[in-house]
């Protein structure tokens, strides 16, 4: 019988625990033997790889995060820690391997490829971020994206009881998509990306007209990749008037319990994954777009830039808009 692994790499994001579930669920019904490697590409390193059966993914699919644990490792940049992975890989047998994570991971997967030889391995996108190349949609997105609804609807409730900006960072990395779809979907008045130039006086211009006409309160969605958050606040106590608070939601984002759809997805991506690994000789990763689920090259994936799709972006371009 054929021996498949499963790791997680980088930051964790709800519904990890789901693919695992599917994982060894469909691994076995498919006639192979599912392993974990707990602590990702460390974990392969330090040989902390175990044999797993359904007892070990019983009740695990509610809960956010990843029960294998994750980490980003510095050692496997070096070619002598993946050679050691590598022959513990073939210590235990293993023949495919599944990685979860985003294109720092892939580019890992890569290399560890090219130096296995035999063993093929197949990628999960797997961040909140939605920056992968290749793929329209990463596990965990919908879940973070709901996760920020509902601090979004809360903080509304405040600013509206007390007429003041409240300005919202969120994460991404260096993507604005999170920021974007959140401050589209929150009815938020001001949104700023990275992907669009924003002029504040154009802001200011409609802020003051808005204030004129009725307006008590404003929501500001800001992505961490700008870096100028608490900048934004100021700027909007200075030249708009209003009291403002920063709301920094952090890691917040990346947990909680996973929505239907990133369970849904977590299902179909694990079982893409496992029928393209038992069919193919080369590494891969698993994409969803509008063709439906295909597998891609590693190099078409993880050495590409990501883009927001243009529709959104002409929508971002709104927001600076002076009217």
């Amino acid at each position: 019988m054929k021996k498949i692994a499963i790791l997680c790499s980088g930051g964790d994001v709800s519904s990890m625990n789901a693919v695992l579930k599917r994982f060894v669920d469909y691994s076995i019904a498919k006639g192979l033997i599912p392993y974990f490697v707990n602590n990702g590409y460390d974990g392969l390193i330090d040989n902390n790889i175990y044999k797993a059966g359904y007892s070990d993914v019983a009740g695990i699919i509610s809960s956010g995060g990843t029960k294998i644990r994750s980490s980003r490792s510095k050692r496997f940049k070096d070619i002598g820690y993946r050679k050691q992975a590598i022959s513990n890989l073939k210590d235990h047998c293993i023949d495919y391997v599944v990685v979860l994570g985003g294109d720092g991971s892939f580019r890992g997967m890569q290399e560890i490829s090219n130096e296995s030889e035999s063993i093929v391995f197949g990628g999960i996108p797997s961040t909140i971020d939605n920056d992968i190349a290749g793929t329209n949609y990463c596990l965990g997105v919908d879940t973070a994206l709901n996760g920020i609804k509902y601090a979004i609807d809360s903080i509304r409730d405040t600013a509206s009881s007390l007429g003041r900006a409240f300005v919202v960072e969120i994460m991404g990395r260096e993507s604005g998509y999170l920021t974007l779809v959140s401050a589209l979907t929150s009815g938020a008045e001001m949104c700023l990306i990275p992907e669009i130039p924003h002029n504040l006086d154009a802001y200011k211009k409609r802020f003051k007209k808005e204030i004129k006409q009725g307006r008590e309160y404003f929501i500001a969605i800001v992505s961490e990749a700008l870096n100028n958050t608490q900048e934004v606040a100021n700027w909007l106590e200075k030249e708009v008037n209003i009291e403002s608070r920063v709301i920094i939601l952090g890691h917040v984002q990346r947990g909680g319990n996973p929505t239907v759809y990133d369970r849904l997805m977590a299902f179909h991506f694990a079982t893409h994954t496992i029928d393209t690994i038992l069919k193919e000789h080369k590494s891969f990763v698993t994409c969803y777009n509008s063709r439906g689920f295909e597998h891609k090259k590693i190099e078409d994936v993880a050495f590409k830039k990501s883009t927001i799709k243009d529709e959104l972006l002409k929508l971002a371009m709104e927001y600076g808009d002076s009217k």
